[in-house]
């Protein structure tokens, strides 16, 4: 009997383990669907706001907020000052400054409050979301934008992935890909990068 449950149990592992593989090739697939879809040229606007903004604030919510989180970090072994709102040691953010926001819906609370006060003091703001008709698109003076499902849409007519994954992991890829091209044009060596990174782990 022992074998008999050995062999139903490796035969389920490897179920498993194709649906796995499935799984992955459909993120893959409805990414480099996604890239395709993308407004480069829209994205590009971006570096002179990053260059130009004395101070960078990033904000997002959920896994959003962490794609961003991932922004921050290589924003500030480029050298630039970054904050991610919402830690204790956020400081105000002042005209000069530059909010980017996240979110899908452009509708969240909190990142819709963040963007009005930004503007409010007259700091730029520059958000990725999926669709221009929103509170926080018309707060932001570029809006960049990645045509991946909301968190509601359940119809799975865009991504056959759950809520906002496709635009959660759009996100982390595309201010990845942001990244490595301000690296390439300035050609600054990985090891002087990797001095600002954080060594108090």
């Amino acid at each position: 009997m022992g074998h008999i449950i050995k062999a139903m149990n490796n035969s389920i592992l490897n179920e498993s383990a194709e649906e796995l593989k499935a799984n992955l090739n459909l993120i893959l697939d409805e990414q480099l669907k996604l890239a395709t879809q993308i407004d480069f040229a829209q994205v590009a606007v971006l570096f002179p706001y990053l260059h130009n903004a004395d101070r960078i604030f990033l904000v997002g919510a959920g896994r959003s907020g962490l794609s961003l989180r991932s922004a921050a970090m290589r924003l500030m072994h480029f050298g630039f000052t970054v904050f991610v709102a919402g830690e204790t040691t956020t400081p105000a953010i002042r005209k000069t400054d530059l909010l980017i926001a996240a979110s899908g819906s452009g509708r969240t609370g909190n990142i819709v409050k963040a963007a009005e006060r930004a503007a409010s003091v007259g700091a730029n703001v520059v958000s990725f979301s999926t669709t221009i008709n929103s509170p926080l698109a018309k707060l932001s003076k570029q809006i960049i934008i990645l045509p991946a499902a909301q968190k509601e849409d359940h119809g799975k007519s865009i991504s056959a992935q759950y809520a906002g994954s496709l635009f959660e992991q759009g996100l982390l890829l595309l201010t990845d890909a942001i990244f490595q091209t301000m690296w390439a044009a300035v050609g600054t060596p990985a090891e002087e990068l990797w001095k600002r990174h954080a060594n108090l782990e």
